[in-house]
C-alpha cells in the first residue's frame, strides 16, 4: 500500500510519521523515560522535530535472550506472533505506536497492553496493528511497557526512597493512560472517551487498575481479552515484602553485592541470573508479576474485587484457553459481577489442532489475518470484520451493538451466564460449553508446536 512522509506538530513537538490509505501512523512515541528500578516521568516535550516512522524499542526481556524454543509452547507463541519479526530492546523502551484516522476530529480511543506473562511482550507483534480499527474511526495506541525483573523486582531500598516497591510495569501503563489522555487530542481523538484492551497479563493489569479508586475518571471501559476475572488464591498478587527474599536471592545469584550493583549490571548478567533462579526455584513466576504496593494495588484481589467496577467492561476466553474451565468460569462470574458483554471465541484456527488457543483472538480483533501462516477462510474473515465493528462500536459508546450485527446481550444474574459465541457456523448469544471446555484441557492443555 503506497504510504507518504507527513509531519505532525503536537504540544510535546513535531511528529515525523507516515500515512497510507488506511490511517496515519507515529511509532516510537515516548511518553516516560525511567532509569532502571525507577518510576517512570511522563514526557513533556522532545527537541526538534522527532521520527516516529519506525517502531521504538522494547523492554529488554528474557526470551530475547535464551528463547527456550526446545519447549513446544514457546516455539509455538514465537512461530505465532513473533517469527520473522526484528525486535530492537533497550531499556528507554516506554513509548508508543499510534494510528491514526485520516482527518479525525474528537475520535475514541483504544489504548492496548500486551500479554506475555508479565515477563514479556511486545507492543508490535505480528497480531497488533491498528489500522482497521483507524478505519472505523478509532485512535488506537499500543504501548512499551517494562517486564520481567526489570519490571516487578521489589526491594526494601525502593520503599525507603519511594514509599513503595515493584510494579514499575504497573506504573509504566498508568503514565502511558494519562499521557494518551492528556495529548489524544493531537491524533484527532478524545482523551475523554479512553477505553482500555489488553490480553492476557495485559488483561489482568487492566483489572488491577480498574481496581484502584484512584484511577476513576482516567478511562471510560475496558476491554479483557484472554484473561479476566477473580483467579485462584496461588496466583494472586502477593504483598510486596513478601517478596524480597525471592530478588535477594536475585541479587546474590546475579553476582552483585546490593541493589545499586544490580542497577549497573549488564543486560546479560540480570538475564544470566533469571536462568539460575529457574534452575533454582519454581516460584519466579508468582515474583515476577505485580504485587499489593499499598499505592497501585492497595489490598489482596480477591478483596478489591468485591466492589463493583465504575466502568464499562468487556471480556472473553477461547475454547482452549489457558485452564479454559477456570477461565470460563471466573470470567462469567466477574462479568456478572461487573454486568460485562461476554465473548467465547469457539472458532479453531486452521492449520494444526490446537483450536482456538490462548489469544487466537488477537489477529480477529484487529484484522491481521492475512498475517498469519494460517490459510485462514472466508468464516474468519467474516468473524474479524464483526469482531471490528464491535469493538469500535463499543469504544464509541459503551454498547458493542450495532446495524447489521447479531445481537449482543450483556451478563445478568444466574448461573448460566448467556455470551456471546463465536464458532464455526456463525455467531450469536449463547452459553458457555463447560463439559466441552473441561474436555479439551484434559486432552490438549498448552498449543503445541
Amino acid at each position: 500500500m503506497p504510504e507518504r512522509e507527513i509531519v505532525l506538530q503536537t504540544a510535546c513537538g513535531a511528529l515525523r510519521g507516515r500515512e497510507n490509505e488506511r490511517c496515519r501512523m507515529f511509532f516510537g512515541v515516548p511518553f516516560a523515560r525511567a532509569g532502571r528500578f525507577e518510576y517512570a516521568e511522563s514526557v513533556g516535550s522532545w527537541d526538534g522535530e522527532l521520527d516516529a516512522r519506525t517502531h521504538g524499542p522494547a523492554c529488554p526481556q528474557n526470551r530475547a535472550v535464551h528463547e527456550h524454543l526446545e519447549h513446544p509452547t514457546r516455539r509455538f507463541y514465537k512461530r505465532e506472533f513473533r517469527e520473522g519479526l526484528d525486535f530492537r530492546y533497550g531499556e528507554d523502551c516506554l513509548n508508543l505506536d499510534i494510528y491514526a484516522p485520516k482527518d479525525a476530529a474528537g475520535a475514541p480511543v483504544i489504548l492496548f497492553f500486551y500479554g506475555g506473562g508479565f515477563d514479556s511482550g511486545v507492543n508490535w507483534e505480528s497480531p497488533f496493528d491498528g489500522s482497521a480499527l483507524a478505519e472505523r474511526g478509532i485512535v488506537t495506541v499500543f504501548a512499551n511497557y517494562r517486564v520481567g525483573p526489570l519490571g516487578y523486582l521489589t526491594h526494601a531500598e525502593l520503599k525507603a526512597a519511594y514509599g513503595r516497591e515493584g510494579n514499575f510495569g504497573l506504573d509504566d501503563q498508568l503514565c502511558a493512560i494519562r499521557w494518551v489522555k492528556a495529548h489524544a487530542g493531537d491524533f484527532g481523538g478524545d482523551g475523554e472517551n479512553l477505553t482500555l484492551m489488553g490480553q492476557s497479563a495485559g488483561a489482568i493489569s487492566i483489572q488491577y487498575l480498574c481496581l484502584n479508586e484512584d484511577n476513576a475518571g482516567l478511562f471510560r471501559r475496558v476491554v479483557m481479552l484472554s484473561g479476566a476475572g477473580l483467579f485462584p488464591k496461588f496466583s494472586l498478587p502477593r504483598p510486596a515484602e513478601e517478596t524480597r527474599g525471592y530478588w535477594e536471592q536475585f541479587i546474590r545469584e546475579a553476582g552483585c553485592g546490593s541493589l545499586d550493583q544490580l542497577r549497573r549490571a549488564p543486560l546479560d548478567t540480570i538475564f544470566d541470573a533469571v536462568e539460575k533462579m529457574k534452575a533454582l526455584r519454581k516460584d519466579g513466576v508468582y515474583h515476577t508479576m505485580p504485587v499489593v504496593d499499598g499505592v497501585l494495588l492497595k489490598d489482596g484481589v480477591d478483596k478489591l474485587i468485591r466492589r463493583p467496577l465504575a466502568v464499562g467492561c468487556l471480556l472473553g476466553y477461547t475454547n482452549n484457553d489457558l485452564y479454559a474451565p477456570l477461565m470460563a468460569w471466573i470470567g462469567n462470574r466477574y462479568a456478572r459481577r461487573a454486568g460485562a458483554y461476554v465473548y467465547f471465541f469457539d472458532l479453531d484456527a486452521p492449520g494444526d489442532d490446537n483450536r482456538a488457543f490462548h489469544s487466537a483472538e488477537l489477529r480477529y480483533v484487529f484484522g491481521t489475518l492475512e498475517k498469519s501462516w494460517r490459510p485462514y477462510g472466508a468464516r474468519d474473515y467474516a468473524a474479524s470484520a464483526e469482531l471490528l465493528d464491535y469493538l469500535a462500536n463499543y469504544a464509541r459508546c459503551g454498547d458493542p451493538n450495532g446495524a447489521g450485527l447479531p445481537r449482543w446481550s450483556p451478563a445478568g444474574p444466574g448461573l448460566r451466564t448467556a455470551v456471546l459465541r463465536i464458532g464455526p457456523q456463525g455467531t450469536g448469544m449463547g452459553r458457555a460449553p463447560y463439559a466441552r471446555l473441561l474436555k479439551n484441557a484434559l486432552t490438549k492443555g498448552d498449543p503445541k508446536a
